[in-house]
């Protein structure tokens, strides 16, 4: 008899029960990171326990990701990340993930999308990305690009610039967009291969100077895309989506889902993320893995035609 009067199972009882933990690839400060916290105090009221967010930056967000395949899947675990540990740091270097992306992670739905682009110091002597691609190959090693870390979208893009220029870009991977912009504010670096949230302050001020995005952006029109500079195919952009670990229960799923939703859709915090660089950009889950297949085969497509130059 004992037995039966023993509590029922945690979700015998209905999810959630706790606090729900959501680890960031990003650093504090990042546009990932602002977005997240944007929505945290929605998702506390919607869920009604504590949401704790833990900031673990690190090897282009591989760290944050291997800890919640790996973590309990329970549903109190959850990931918030980046396209990066997803569909390029396993492609640029599988040996550094241990984990299947498309397998060991269920999609919980996408949050927003932002441009990426090349910026330098508006100091330096070069003024348009012809000139900056005429100026590396004159000065080997000299132009140095920050990134948010090895095997980031930033070193990707880098490498895929230098194999469509042979410019000898030299990337300089820092733990997260916070050091990596003031690396190039600070003369430590010469640019930087980032997203938009991360630069529109110093680009509204005049402090970077922007050479190319991967898309069109309504603030800033005059940026130039790479097919408008007469190369074959852009640069590849940023989104960020709400993550779990594969086998989480399904009641868990059809709870989260849905809160993910309306935090996304608050248009407070739509507001919010675009005047952060960010736009707005809900996808279901099954939307989410699709675009994740079509965007891994792509980098790997993408990765054959321009092998990096070195």
């Amino acid at each position: 008899m004992l037995l039966f009067a023993m509590a029922p199972p945690l979700f015998a009882q209905g999810y959630p029960q706790g606090a729900i933990t959501i680890i960031l690839t990003a650093g504090p400060g990042d546009g990932s990171d602002i977005a997240m916290r944007m929505m945290a105090e929605d998702l506390r009221k919607s869920l009604k326990v504590p949401v704790l967010l833990v900031n673990r930056p690190g090897a282009g967000g591989v760290l944050a990701t291997d800890s919640v395949v790996r973590a309990n899947k329970d549903g109190y675990t959850l990931l918030f990340t980046n396209n990066a540990p997803l569909t390029f740091r396993p492609v640029v270097e599988p040996d550094t993930t241990r984990y299947d992306p498309l397998k060991d992670l269920v999609p919980l739905g996408m949050v927003s999308r932002t441009p990426f682009l090349l910026a330098v110091r508006s100091d330096v002597p070069y003024k348009d990305f012809g000139q900056m691609i005429a100026y590396a190959k004159k000065n080997p090693g000299v132009v140095r690009i920050a990134t948010v870390g090895t095997g980031s979208v930033g070193d990707f893009t880098v490498d895929a610039i230098n194999s469509l220029t042979g410019a000898g870009l030299t990337t300089v991977p820092y733990k997260g967009a916070t050091p990596a912009v003031g690396a190039v504010a600070g003369g430590h670096v010469e640019g930087t291969a980032i997203t938009m949230s991360a630069l529109i302050g110093h680009l509204k001020s005049g402090a970077l100077r922007p050479l190319v995005i991967s898309s069109k952006y309504p603030e800033f029109p005059d940026i130039p895309t790479l097919t408008e500079l007469g190369y074959s195919g852009n640069l590849i952009g940023v989104w960020t989506g709400f993550f779990a670990p594969a086998g989480i229960p399904a009641e868990a799923k059809n709870v989260l889902v849905p809160a993910f939703r309306a935090a996304i859709k608050n248009p407070a915090i739509t507001a919010k993320l675009l005047s952060a660089g960010l736009v707005e950009n809900y996808n279901a889950p099954d939307e989410v893995l699709k675009e994740m297949r079509q965007e891994y085969q792509m980098v790997k497509d993408f990765a054959k035609r321009a092998a990096p130059v070195k």
